[in-house]
């Protein structure tokens, strides 16, 4: 099995020299593309050399080179997200020019670095597949199966009631919906079989 991905807990920021010119790494959790795309331009300097950028939501990402040369930022900063385990990531790497060149090696070393140490040390978060499962209940069973079931991690999403039961769904993590299925089963002696609804 596949190492799980991570979201950060909460933006975070690094700042690098790197043969004087300065390197501020800023990354931040996301969603969606609006949300990276708005981080990405609160989080750019406008007094700095170049804003380079990328993010990675899903099989959905973007980078940015802002005019170093092409392949040298953007695509660095998005394999320092892949090569951290990372997903739902927006990061900006602010470059302040100090007046040595650094190169094309050089630059996407300083780039992808100075992303990569950043994300390293950030707070994270595992991000957990969730599935979700309906079924119908008696009125007179509703408390025990949202006690068994908040056992399981799962969540109430919805609870409809009508004058013969109440119909649930539930939010829970995808590796616990076989034992949230059995649970279901021999809480109701095999009356009530929950379905996924994903």
């Amino acid at each position: 099995m596949s190492e799980p991905l991570h979201t950060l807990a909460a933006a975070c920021r690094r700042l690098e020299e790197i043969k004087k010119s300065r390197f501020l790494a800023q990354a931040a959790p996301v969603n969606n593309p609006e949300q990276a795309l708005a981080f990405v331009r609160a989080a750019s300097a406008a007094d700095a050399t170049h804003n380079c950028w990328a993010y990675r939501i899903g099989q959905d990402y973007r980078f940015n080179d802002d005019g170093e040369p092409g392949g040298t930022a953007g695509r660095p900063i998005l394999q320092a997200i892949e090569g951290q385990g990372c997903d739902r990531v927006a990061v900006v790497v602010t470059r302040w020019y100090g007046g040595i060149k650094l190169g094309a090696g050089g630059l996407a070393r300083a780039y992808g670095g100075t992303a990569a140490e950043c994300l390293r040390t950030a707070g994270r978060v595992a991000i957990v597949a969730m599935a979700r499962l309906g079924f119908r209940c008696d009125f007179a069973e509703l408390a025990l199966f949202k006690a068994r079931l908040r056992e399981l991690d799962a969540e109430a999403v919805r609870e409809e009631f009508g004058a013969d039961g109440v119909t649930l769904e539930y939010a829970l993590p995808a590796q616990r919906v076989a034992e949230a299925q059995a649970r279901i089963g021999d809480l109701s002696r095999g009356r009530i079989a929950a379905r996924r609804l994903d």
